[in-house]
């Protein structure tokens, strides 16, 4: 619970920091700019908010790894859900708008997250799991989104070490495989999940891994 909340406010304060011409580049989600990558954000808070408080009664059917879906290639950025989303960040025409949405609906979730019982079993995209797991597995998608904000913005902070370090466990746990120890936990989060080409020494430390494709996560 305390990495989901570090991991959360290192995200948020990081786009509370930026310059509004820093919401008009490129991040590492391909086909959004920064500013929808800051709308997404705004949707996952949502969503945590509605998760925290959909109880269910139901034996739990997924934890922490098993709550992400695995796909091969990464996003093109022209699926239906993505381009609403640069829709949605466009009808904000102002940064601070953006801004203001993502700490007042992004406060709300973390304070949420901050009293709800790590037993309690929720409910989400048809699978059933405890908050606390549920929170767990955010750790992953705040700190690849905090990755993705800073893609192209050497002035932004890094996530959370120890973020970085559950994340590429989780990860790891994922892919059913261990990237090699020479591999930083952003080395591995960013080559893993297909957001960033490993240079040909990376390549050969990869082994038949590299072979494989990414492992997209969403």
């Amino acid at each position: 619970m305390d990495l989901f909340s570090r991991s959360w406010t290192a995200l948020r304060t990081a786009v509370a920091q930026l310059p509004d011409e820093d919401f008009a580049q490129p991040s590492g989600c391909t086909g959004w700019l920064v500013r929808d990558l800051v709308c997404h954000l705004v949707i996952d808070a949502q969503d945590v908010l509605i998760t925290l408080v959909t109880p269910a009664d139901a034996e739990p059917t997924a934890d922490a790894v098993t709550y992400w879906n695995v796909q091969d290639r990464p996003p093109s950025g022209e699926d239906p859900l993505d381009a609403l989303i640069v829709r949605l960040a466009a009808a904000y025409e102002e940064p601070r708008l953006l801004k203001f949405h993502l700490d007042d609906v992004g406060s709300a979730a973390g304070r949420a997250a901050g009293l709800v019982d790590p037993g309690l079993r929720v409910s989400t995209q048809d699978k059933v799991l405890t908050a606390g797991d549920y929170l767990t597995a955010y750790v992953l998608e705040w700190t690849l989104h905090h990755l993705d904000l800073a893609a192209h913005l050497p002035g932004v902070a890094e996530p959370p070490a120890e973020g970085l370090a559950r994340s590429r466990a989780m990860l790891e746990e994922i892919a059913g495989t261990v990237f090699p120890a020479s591999f930083t936990d952003k080395d591995a989060l960013l080559t893993g999940t297909g957001r960033r080409t490993p240079t040909g020494a990376q390549q050969a430390e990869l082994g038949a891994l590299a072979a494989k494709p990414p492992f997209v996560i969403g």
